[in-house]
């Protein structure tokens, strides 16, 4: 049995070495020979110089065929509990050892700079820094995939999942060539016409620096940021949660990463436990090389996802239709079973190329491509084209219809009640963070995500204590503002009417004379066209003579009149206002995905009906025999 010893590398820091046969103990990860260490079974006079009749030289290293783990397919990533709980232990940062294993050896939390003690070579400096930083990202988003599968309810398949991704990934990016760091020189020195002469500062003195005096640890740290950025790390997230077919969209992982949820912001804290502290060979602390400057726009989010698959030759599926549509009707509060199946059914006829990730930052997100497919269908389900919410304000023209035979009782009631149930909807879902609820939540984010890291400023109690004297008369003067608040708003009900419910009538009194009922109408139409108007939208009145022009469907368009103006009813506003806030993107980046499937549907439905009407020349009818009329013609004529 061949023969391991605990040791520490001083090429790539891995903790194991193996009995090479020939006297000589090599590194396990790197396959470097031990310099200070022999095999006691080996005669001496085999030890010598080759030049003196020697057999093994000091010098010696073996090749040994290292497994390809960017090779491995992805079908190998199974489903399995055992696999979960070992994945846990790689992300928790140990092994059955007790080791922190990082995808570059098993490894203790150590000083990354006691790898060797060789400060005038490059090769100690930028070999320290691209291992921080590669093994910080890897630490990021295995604690990202924890949280989404311990939290959130995410497969475990995920984790299986993130290890050839993101090996993948760096392998792409050509980060761990051996040229990288000479590279990166050439182009720090290519951007001056001419090298001049330069002073070094005293305290970098003992730092490589290039042709121009510059000081080449940040050079090779930025290098490494815009090959890799941060970010990185949510979009790995979200692109395995895309392959494990979880209902996770690019809009969920930026809420979590800004509520402090998902490990992003101050990630860098459990980061600095695992690699530890800051050292000679990369004096960067973690703070400034894993804690991000800035939010990650969703549309930037998922399509860096797809350029991740894209770069790495990964086939993406389409995004879970079934799964995602049903979540946003449970958030919609409208039935999902009798939606859902009808909308399954436009989805598998239409399949539109949006619900595929792409990489173009300009492009609609694949989420208001599945949303906008349960607008259609619930328009069609419920004759949602105009009209339906005015009759609803006045009872009379209700009943004045259905004594017309104006549609089917049981038609308008569902519309009636659709419409009622989204806009009470409207007015409850506040999509407000959970640290925004109160203060003493709010100052929790702060401590925890915000000032992560941040030690008080005094050693002893002032600010202490100042800050629990400043917080008792918070507390205090807090207990008056609900009875204040109460009483402001009953004054200013008293004379007015109450229309922030979809009953107007109900809040308001009853004695404002013969025309209440049309004031009630009038108001509550002024506010939608107010609500409307904020969103650059146009309020279009309802009219039956364009229904009819329309057969029964109508389609909207938006027109240039110096800016964009969208004219819409009354009944799809409030579809479109409720479906962009669960969905939570713009109104009108809902309703251009909207006109956009309302298009291909009619050119889908053209080309039918040109495959109908027209024929192939000499196509034999199957039963006679005889051939059918040439193309061009007509059938119908």
């Amino acid at each position: 049995m061949t023969e391991r010893l605990a040791k520490l590398c001083g090429i790539c820091g891995n903790t194991g070495f193996d009995d090479g046969g020939d006297g000589y103990f090599y590194c396990t990860s790197c396959n470097s020979q031990a310099d200070d260490m022999m095999d006691t079974g080996v005669d001496e006079a085999d030890l010598m110089n080759p030049a003196d009749g020697g057999i093994y030289s000091v010098t010696q290293s073996r090749a040994r065929p290292r497994q390809d783990i960017l090779g491995e397919p992805m079908s190998q990533c199974k489903d399995s509990q055992s696999q979960y709980l070992e994945s846990l232990k790689t992300i928790d940062g140990c092994d059955t050892d007790g080791n922190m294993d990082n995808g570059f050896g098993t490894t203790e939390p150590r000083d990354i700079a006691s790898l060797h003690d060789d400060f005038t070579s490059p090769d100690y400096y930028y070999s320290a820094i691209r291992k921080k930083y590669i093994m910080g990202v890897q630490i990021m988003i295995q604690l990202q995939c924890k949280a989404l599968v311990e939290r959130f309810n995410v497969s475990p398949l995920v984790i299986g999942l993130i290890g050839p991704i993101w090996l993948r990934y760096v392998a792409r990016e050509g980060v761990m060539a051996d040229d990288w760091a000479d590279m990166v020189i050439n182009e720090s020195e290519s951007q001056a016409e001419e090298v001049g002469q330069f002073k070094i500062r005293a305290r970098s003195k003992g730092e490589p620096h290039n042709l121009l005096g510059k000081r080449l640890i940040p050079i090779w740290y930025k290098s490494l940021r815009n090959k890799i950025p941060l970010s990185c790390s949510l979009a790995i997230s979200f692109l395995v949660c895309h392959v494990a077919r979880e209902a996770i969209l690019p809009t969920d992982i930026v809420k979590w990463a800004l509520e402090g949820k998902l490990p992003y912001f101050a990630a860098f804290m459990e980061i600095e436990k695992q690699l530890g502290p800051s050292s000679r060979a990369c004096p960067i602390s973690a703070s400034r090389m894993f804690r991000p400057t800035q939010a990650v726009l969703t549309q930037k989010l998922e399509s860096f996802a797809a350029s991740i698959a894209r770069r790495i030759g990964l086939k993406l599926p389409p995004v879970n239709f079934y799964a995602i549509a049903s979540r946003y009707l449970k958030e919609l509060s409208l039935p999902v079973e009798k939606i859902l199946r009808q909308a399954c059914r436009v989805h598998g006829w239409s399949m539109p190329p949006e619900l595929y990730l792409s990489d173009n930052e300009l492009s609609l997100p694949s989420c208001v491509s599945v949303m906008s497919i349960v607008i259609v269908t619930i328009r069609i389900m419920y004759d949602i084209n105009g009209g339906k919410w005015e009759t609803m304000l006045s009872p009379d023209d209700q009943s004045m219809d259905k004594k017309n035979g104006v549609g089917d009782e049981e038609d308008n009631f569902d519309g009636f009640k659709l419409l009622q149930i989204l806009e009470e909807k409207y007015s409850e879902h506040k999509d407000i963070p959970d640290f925004a609820q109160d203060l003493p939540s709010y100052l929790q984010y702060c401590k925890d995500v915000v000032f992560a890291g941040l030690n008080s400023s005094f050693e002893d109690r002032e600010e202490e204590s100042l800050i629990e004297e400043l917080w008792d008369l918070y507390q205090t003067n807090k207990e008056a503002e609900p009875l204040d608040r109460l009483r402001k708003s009953e004054e200013s009900q008293v004379g007015g009417c109450d229309s922030s419910t979809t009953d107007y009538r109900a809040n308001c009194p009853a004695d404002e004379g013969q025309h209440s009922e049309g004031s009630y109408k009038d108001k509550a139409i002024r506010q939608l066209k107010s609500n409307m108007e904020e969103n650059r939208f146009c309020y279009v009145p309802p009219s039956k003579e364009t229904m009819k022009k329309n057969h029964g469907y109508i389609r909207y368009a938006r027109k240039k009149d110096g800016a964009y103006v969208y004219a819409v009813h009354a009944d799809y506003y409030i579809i479109l206002r409720l479906c962009a806030r669960v969905a939570r993107v713009d109104v009108r980046t809902l309703h251009m995905g909207v006109l956009n499937f309302q298009k291909r549907l009619e050119q889908i439905e053209n080309r039918i009906d040109f495959c109908l009407r027209w024929r192939l020349p000499d196509d034999l009818c199957d039963f006679c025999g005889e051939g059918h009329q040439e193309v061009g013609q007509d059938l119908d004529s």
